[in-house]
């Protein structure tokens, strides 16, 4: 029965690949290596029960490790850090910005660009007060459009700002190829990657694509971020993407009348998550609404508030995050 189960299995899972290979998902020089992992993945799955399951672990991983694509740097990049979240809504664009720009200003020799691979909801254009198509080179290479020193690529410089994107899979997986290799960078220092909320396909293509020095990843503390935060984490450690450490956003309130502090929220979720799992606390920012006013009119804080307190954390944020960074060279 069982081995009957494996034979019927692996065939249905080659006749998957084979529909792809005809439809042109898979390219013709990958196909034999597809078919290849395929059978030899359903008859290690299905092997005795006997086996180890230690031993099946590691045939499967070197089995399923012939099919994926070799990593490639993004031509004139120099390091990229990821900015991710398990949850939307917890501030985590807001974050990427203000941290590209912190980088920046600490280190003003330092070249640094930003990428917006939140392809269904772009917000680097409106808080970097961007607007209009790039420019295309004589290489067919897109030009970034610049401010505030940061060279910035979203699809909401390629699209109508109201247009929604109604995409499938394959279509978004073009594009985000499309921003990562067909884009003029010049020479980067760091190329800041503003990550979709989740764990679903563009975080595992662009995780495995080309060498990232880095994932941080944006939590409120908040219980039900808190979960799929570290769901986020465990995703990037499982693709051998270094955590660099958590940032704890909207962690309290201010009331700007009284001076009366609120943990809206929740106190110290992230802190508490960081400590459960290994991974270092990089900052806290608070819940302001200056960092929303400076957001909308397309002047980050950091740019606008150098001063403030606000600004100062994601300038430290910036720092620690540079520190951790030498700790694992690519």
């Amino acid at each position: 029965m069982r081995r009957a189960a494996g034979a019927l299995t692996s065939a249905l899972g080659i006749a998957i690949f084979q529909r792809s290979c005809v439809r042109g998902t898979i390219s013709q020089r990958l196909q034999p290596r597809w078919v290849e992992a395929v059978n030899a993945f359903y008859s290690v799955r299905f092997q005795s029960s006997n086996t180890k399951d230690g031993v099946l672990q590691d045939k499967r991983i070197k089995i399923m490790a012939r099919g994926l694509p070799k990593q490639k740097p993004i031509e004139g990049v120099k390091q990229v850090l990821l900015v991710a979240s398990g949850k939307g809504g917890v501030g985590k664009s807001t974050t990427a910005v203000n941290v590209a720009l912190a980088l920046a200003v600490n280190e003003p020799t330092k070249a640094v660009g930003l990428l917006d691979a939140d392809v269904y909801g772009p917000s680097i254009p409106k808080m970097m007060n961007l607007k209009g198509n790039p420019e295309v080179t004589s290489k067919n290479l897109m030009r970034p459009l610049v401010n505030y020193g940061i060279a910035c690529m979203s699809m909401g410089f390629l699209v109508e700002e109201t247009a929604p994107i109604v995409w499938r899979g394959l279509m978004v997986m073009s594009a985000i190829e499309k921003l990562l290799r067909q884009v003029d960078w010049h020479q980067l220092d760091y190329l800041v990657i503003d990550m979709p909320p989740g764990t679903g396909d563009i975080q595992l293509s662009i995780s495995q694509n080309i060498p990232v020095a880095g994932a941080v990843i944006v939590s409120t503390p908040q219980d039900l971020a808190l979960l799929d935060a570290h769901k986020g984490a465990e995703m990037f450690r499982k693709v051998n993407v270094p955590v660099l450490g958590l940032i704890q956003n909207m962690s309290v309130f201010q009331c700007p009348k009284c001076k009366h502090e609120t943990h809206i929220f929740g106190a110290d979720g992230v802190k508490k998550l960081a400590k459960n799992i290994g991974i270092d606390i990089l900052g806290d920012i608070p819940l302001h609404v200056h960092i929303r006013e400076t957001s909308d009119v397309g002047k980050p804080i950091v740019i606008s508030q150098p001063q403030s307190s606000v600004a100062q954390a994601y300038l430290k944020i910036a720092a620690e995050i540079v520190k951790r960074l030498s700790l694992f060279p690519i």
